[in-house]
């Protein structure tokens, strides 16, 4: 999974600044660059999805769909949401936030972030203290151009790049 973002849109945390990229000679990589890059170096069925200058999402399905650490991807009223691993408590959120049995964990952080923006002055960390599992998520809402971003419990090839 790889989401990369116009600079405009979001900014970095200061952590993600490498040291060595200030001593380097070595001319950083445009993000169009990595996007394509990431591309070519997955398999055929990995798939993207491009928001003009804002944001590129790109995204590819685990080899093995019965894999422990599950990936979804799913879009929902110009929400697009890239989950990778499990919520311990995904049923019991499902059935807080109304939504089918059947509801994936991409399709209820969509859900969360909705009722965050839409119903109430929630802060997000009130929503991300309910959740329970090792994962990590990037969600852009592309009309709003808002990132909502977590990552619980390390998992091992998740990393973000803004």
């Amino acid at each position: 999974m790889l989401a990369i973002f116009n600079k405009g849109l979001v900014n970095p945390p200061q952590e993600l600044h490498s040291p060595a990229s200030l001593s380097s000679s070595r001319k950083p990589k445009h993000p169009e660059e990595i996007f394509n890059e990431f591309l070519i170096s997955q398999s055929s069925n990995a798939f993207s999805i491009n928001f003009g200058n804002a944001a590129a999402l790109a995204y590819v399905p685990p080899e093995n769909p019965n894999s422990v650490s599950q990936r979804w991807f799913c879009g929902l009223h110009n929400v697009y949401c890239m989950f990778m691993g499990s919520l311990n408590n995904l049923s019991s959120l499902n059935k807080q936030y109304g939504l089918s049995k059947g509801s994936n964990e991409a399709m209820f952080v969509i859900e969360a972030y909705r009722t965050l923006r839409d119903r109430g002055p929630y802060p997000a960390h009130q929503v991300l203290r309910d959740l329970d599992g090792s994962f990590g998520f990037v969600l852009y809402d592309c009309k709003a151009g808002t990132i909502f971003a977590a990552l619980a419990s390390p998992l091992n090839s998740f990393v973000f790049s803004l």
